[in-house]
This record gives structure tokens, C-alpha cells and sequence, in this order.
């Protein structure tokens, strides 16, 4: 019976492990996604309740979080969410989040309870869609900046916006960097922030720890050689050029999280580091010249060129992202891809 019971438990510990490599390595083979909810980040204690399940799991690293899915910290706990390409929840000690919708076109969390720093990168101008609910109010992310909100249940919500731009869904008002909200149950108040609470980001170990991994990512974006875009584009399957106006999501393998990949040279996160590995240089999307295995895939599979350039079936030169506020040398004419296989053409992408 022993001999019977320890082979049952070899053989269950040996199932368990083979499926986490599993997991690790499909982030690792699948290296590039524009997908919401992945985890990025897990420190101290934290677990995750998944939409019709009855019990809460411990969170894993390589959790992705679907729509209606909640997470939540103890006392020691951090977590990074993904949002859109370029944009990180982080989520504080004490705290519950819900990822309602888990879609490009209409992000929204709620933040239940505790503490939750939103870093948003974008170039300048562009219009961003992220919604964050509260108990006590709606709001949405327009602009590149830091947010920072903390919720007390049956109480208020504060927000502070040290950089960037919010509208505020119930009286479609817009508030910028530099000011604070609380929300209670009768109220509504906005104030200037004042300088012991600019101070406050330099104390809380919330901001400190989204400050380091603002720093982090960005080093991890700047290691991105020519060599590992290649062989990320190559084995990529859901590659759709008009997914994502902002960029990519990149897998580092050797931090084991992602990091950003703009679509264009020049972005940065507004902590101050900036993502100097872009898919193209600046400034707007140019297509390849036609040649041999070097057109991009249309959606259906098809193609259409013009002399010296290859667009999907259908369409006209399109733009991904808008043009970021960089001078260009040339006044702006567009300018090639990158290179990143050796002939300055973007590999062939074969889609399933």
C-alpha cells in the first residue's frame, strides 16, 4: 500500500510540474500578444476567483485573466495586470480588482477595494480607452500618465492624477495631472494636489514598486535585439497589423514577463525611462517593397500592392498608431521598417 500510495503522489506531483513548464513555456513560444489580463507580476500573496468557479486559487505568474475573473492581495501582496499594449494595472497590498471586460475596444476594471496604480503609455494626443469603476463612481483613462485610486468600501474613493487626463462619467467632466477627486456617496470634490501629497509617490511602497517595474520594463524593452524581433514575428500567428494602435506586447524570457513594444520609435513611460526598441522608425507605418515571401498578410489571407509597396486586400496605406510628436529629418516622409531579418523587410507571417 505505501509502495502504491507514494507512486500515486510521484505520479500527481510529476503531472503538476509538467503542466506549469507547460504553461511557462507557452508564454515563451507564443512571444508577442496585444491581449488584456495576462499576469505580469506576483509578490507576496495574492489569489484569483475565475468567473463561475466557487473558490479562489492561488494566482500564478502565468495566469490570464478573462473577463469577469477577480483577484485580490493580502497585506504583502502585488500584482501587475496587462491592459492595453503600453498600459499596467498594479494592484497594491489589501486589495480586489474584477476585470470586467477584458477587450481592446472596451476596457474596463473595477476596483473593488484598496489600492490600484494605472501606468499609461501613449504617444502625445493619442486617445486611450481604459474604464475603472469604483463603488462610488465611473471614470475613464484618455491620455498617457500615472493614476493612482484607493478605495474605501461604504466610504469614498480617492483619485489622484499625477499625469494625464480622466473624464469622469457622470458629469462627463475632465480632470488633469496634478489634481485629486474624492467620490463619496453625496459628493464630488476636486482639488489641486498639494506638495506633502506630490510628495506621498516617494513613501508609499505601492508607488515605489510600480516605479521600479516602470524601470524594469523599460530595460527590458531596450534588450530586445533585432535577432529575438525576428524569431518572435516568426513564430507569431495572430499577427494583425491594424489590431492595436499603440504596439505589442513582448515576452522577455529572461525577466519572464512582458514588456512593451511600440509600433513606433519615440514612446516612453511617463515615469521618465523611454522604450527605445520599436517594431518601425519613426515617423508613420511604411510597407515593404513587394517582394519574394516579403508581403504582409492580409486578414483573408490575400494581398494587393501598389509599385514598391504591399497592402492587405482592400484597404490603402494604413496607420496603426498616429505619428508621434518626433521631427523628422525628411519632414515627415514615411520611412522603412526596422530591420529586423538582415534585408529590411519584415518576415513572412503564416497564419493557421
Amino acid at each position: 500500500m505505501r509502495k502504491t500510495s507514494s507512486l500515486s503522489i510521484f505520479s500527481v506531483a510529476f503531472m503538476l510540474c509538467c503542466s506549469l513548464v507547460g504553461l511557462a513555456q507557452n508564454r515563451e513560444k507564443f512571444v508577442i500578444s496585444a491581449k488584456a489580463g495576462g499576469i505580469n507580476a506576483v509578490t507576496g500573496e495574492a489569489s484569483v476567483h475565475s468567473k463561475g468557479e466557487t473558490d479562489w486559487q492561488q494566482l500564478m505568474i502565468t495566469d490570464d485573466l478573462q473577463a469577469g475573473d477577480r483577484v485580490r492581495t493580502a497585506y504583502d501582496g502585488r500584482v501587475e495586470i496587462l491592459l492595453n499594449p503600453g498600459s499596467y494595472l498594479r494592484v497594491g497590498g489589501d486589495s480586489e480588482v474584477e476585470l470586467s471586460d477584458n477587450s481592446l475596444s472596451n476596457l474596463e476594471v473595477k476596483l473593488l477595494r484598496g489600492t490600484a496604480i494605472v501606468e499609461a503609455t501613449g504617444a502625445d494626443g493619442l486617445e486611450l480607452n481604459i474604464s475603472i469603476s469604483t463603488p462610488h463612481t465611473r471614470l475613464a483613462i484618455v491620455r498617457q500618465g500615472l493614476y493612482r485610486l484607493n478605495v474605501v468600501p461604504g466610504d469614498a474613493t480617492e483619485l489622484i492624477v499625477r499625469k494625464g487626463r480622466v473624464i469622469l462619467s457622470d458629469s462627463h467632466t475632465k480632470v488633469k495631472g496634478g489634481n485629486k477627486v474624492v467620490f463619496s456617496a453625496t459628493a464630488v470634490s476636486v482639488a489641486k494636489l498639494t506638495k506633502e501629497e506630490k510628495k506621498l509617490k516617494e513613501k508609499e511602497a505601492v508607488d515605489l514598486w510600480s516605479k521600479e517595474r516602470a524601470e524594469t520594463l523599460a530595460k527590458a524593452n531596450r534588450r530586445i535585439s533585432d535577432r529575438m524581433l525576428t524569431s518572435a514575428f516568426a513564430s507569431y500567428r495572430d499577427w494583425d497589423p491594424f489590431g492595436s494602435r499603440l504596439g505589442l506586447w513582448f515576452f522577455s524570457s529572461r525577466l519572464g514577463c512582458y514588456t512593451f513594444l511600440p509600433f513606433y520609435y519615440g514612446w516612453g513611460s511617463p515615469y521618465g525611462s523611454s522604450y527605445t526598441t520599436s517594431v518601425y522608425y519613426p515617423a508613420a507605418i511604411y510597407y515593404p517593397r513587394q517582394g519574394t515571401n516579403n508581403n504582409w498578410p492580409a486578414p483573408n489571407g490575400s494581398t494587393t500592392s501598389t509599385p514598391g509597396h504591399t497592402y492587405p486586400s482592400g484597404s490603402t496605406a494604413p496607420a496603426p498608431a498616429p505619428r508621434p510628436s518626433i521631427s523628422s529629418p525628411d519632414g515627415g516622409f514615411r520611412r522603412e521598417p526596422r530591420m529586423v531579418d538582415g534585408d529590411r523587410t519584415p518576415p513572412k507571417i503564416d497564419r493557421p
